[in-house]
């Protein structure tokens, strides 16, 4: 009995060590960060109905073999009326080990979906903090699923692939 415990606990670990081989974090930081607040301090003294809106763009760079810098953006833009309260830019990055064994498809997944989901709670508390510090109300991004926005994303990409493939004559 004793005996299989220690072997199920030495294949666990080695699948752990399979798994870590296959994906790790080097590093995450911030890559660029901007804060505007153009109507200061006008806007402190108008009714706050404000009007948010974020856009979002996930981009990376394949730095060397097994290696890449994944970066995701979110602009954040809070209007009042027709006024800008503030824009907030926030670039978060990460530079990602993933092994070369992995298939493409689940490569492609774990640079648009995955290492999104891991780095957009930093960019939404970097958002939060300048936000927070310009003064203005507490802002707190709700969740994204970066698995349905990948996916998503390959729909558009197939579509457009079907569109532009020429027509067979019947």
């Amino acid at each position: 009995m004793a005996d299989e415990q220690q072997n199920a606990q030495a294949n666990g670990a080695a699948q752990n060590e399979q798994q870590k081989a296959q994906f790790q974090i080097q590093r995450i930081y911030i890559k660029d960060v901007s804060f505007e607040a153009p109507n200061s301090p006008a806007m402190f003294r108008k009714e706050w109905k404000p009007e948010l809106s974020v856009d979002m763009n996930v981009s990376n760079t394949k730095l060397e073999d097994n290696v890449h810098e994944v970066v995701l953006t979110l602009t954040v833009k809070n209007t009042v009326g027709e006024d800008v309260a503030f824009l907030c830019e926030v670039a978060q990055a990460g530079i990602f080990t993933i092994a070369e064994e992995v298939a493409e498809q689940a490569k492609a997944h774990t640079i648009g979906a995955f290492c999104p989901t891991i780095l957009f709670p930093y960019a939404r508390e970097a958002v939060a903090s300048l936000v927070s510090k310009g003064t203005f109300p507490q802002l707190n991004l709700a969740p994204i699923n970066f698995d349905a926005v990948f996916a998503q994303h390959m729909q558009q990409q197939q579509a457009a692939a079907g569109e532009q493939q020429p027509k067979a004559d019947a």
